[in-house]
C-alpha cells in the first residue's frame, strides 16, 4: 500500500459568499471512514490549512497532554478559537470563514497547494511573490540550493533514527 500524501497547486478565485472549488484529487484525499469532513484553520507562515478529521485528532491528543503550560494558552486559544470543521458541498465547494479570510489576507484570488499530511491555502498574491524570492534567490534567508540539501539531509536523519549510520 502507497502512503497517500497532498501535493500539487491551483489557482482558484472566492465566489461572492467566499467559497471556493476544492480539486477532486485532494477532497478525495480527505476522505475517511467513507465521509468528507475536514478541518480548516491558520497554518504557518500566512496561509490557511486544512487536515484531515484523523491528523486533528492526533493533534487535539498531543495539545491536550500540555494545555495547562502558560507559554502555549495564547496559541492554543488562537488555533482552536479559528479552527472550523466543515466538508464540501454537492460541487466540491468549500467556504472560507470571514475570520479566517481577514487572518490572512485572502481577498479574492488564491492559491491551493497540497503539502504532505495538508491543504495549504494562500493568497494567490502572497505565495506567487514568496515563490518568486524563493526562485530569484534574492533573499538570502530563502536560498532555494541551500533550502532544497538541508531538507534531503532530513531523510538521511530519518534512515538513522534507530541505528548506528556512518558516513
Amino acid at each position: 500500500m502507497t502512503q497517500f500524501f497532498f501535493s500539487g497547486s491551483t489557482s482558484a478565485r472566492l465566489d461572492e459568499k467566499g467559497r471556493f472549488v476544492l480539486p477532486q484529487g485532494m477532497r478525495f484525499g480527505l476522505v475517511e471512514q467513507g465521509k468528507l469532513e475536514f478541518s480548516i484553520g491558520l497554518g504557518l507562515g500566512g496561509c490557511l490549512a486544512i487536515y484531515r478529521q484523523s491528523d486533528i485528532e492526533k493533534i487535539v491528543t498531543k495539545f491536550q497532554a500540555k494545555q495547562h503550560l502558560g507559554k502555549y494558552q495564547k496559541f492554543f486559544t488562537l488555533f482552536f478559537s479559528t479552527l472550523h470543521q466543515t466538508t464540501c458541498d454537492k460541487v466540491g465547494r468549500v467556504i472560507i470563514p470571514p475570520v479566517l479570510k481577514k487572518a490572512v489576507g485572502i481577498k479574492s484570488e488564491i492559491v491551493i497547494a497540497g503539502v504532505l499530511n495538508k491543504i495549504e491555502i494562500w493568497p494567490k498574491e502572497q505565495y506567487e511573490n514568496q515563490l518568486d524570492t524563493l526562485m530569484s534567490g534574492k533573499d538570502p534567508e530563502l536560498n532555494l540550493a541551500k533550502l532544497t540539501e538541508e531538507a534531503f539531509a532530513l531523510l538521511e536523519d530519518a534512515e538513522c533514527e534507530g541505528e548506528i549510520c556512518h558516513e
